[in-house]
């Protein structure tokens, strides 16, 4: 089974079937008046969909292996370690900043300018998310 495709498509009906699995503990209710297991019903839903096409599809398509570079994973774990430590102690701001500049160097190109850029971004999504939405971040 040494195949990326249908791997990825396995995970995704994992994680749709957790999530999905879970949902149904929560009254569902209807569209008119949503419970709060409706939401995470619907999106997992809409996952184990993309991770079936995925499996499909994997069955016509060339086979790509599967690689597992362990450095990378390592690094990306870290930032979001990283992550949770500098936005509980210091700020989310901070914590956003070093996440992706730590996360980027397991790419094949580390750039400053797209990595500042995607921060700006994340960022950005934060403060609307405080600010619009009201959900209560530390961002400063």
């Amino acid at each position: 089974m040494n195949d990326r495709n249908l791997v990825r498509g396995l995970v995704l009906l994992a994680i749709a079937l957790t999530f999905g699995l879970a949902s149904l503990r929560y009254p569902i209710g209807e569209f008119s008046r949503a419970g709060p297991g409706l939401f995470p019903l619907l999106v997992s839903s809409l996952l184990f969909l993309i991770g079936l096409i995925t499996v499909v599809r994997s069955r016509f398509v060339e086979r790509v292996p599967l690689n597992f570079n362990m450095k990378n994973i390592a690094l990306v774990l870290a930032s979001l370690a990283g992550f949770a430590v500098i936005s509980e102690h210091l700020n989310m701001i901070l914590g956003i900043v070093f996440m992706v500049f730590c996360a980027a160097f397991a790419g094949s190109t580390y750039s400053i300018v797209r990595n500042a850029k995607v921060a700006a971004v994340l960022i950005a999504i934060a403060f609307a998310f405080q600010k619009l939405l009201g959900v209560n971040l530390s961002l400063y």
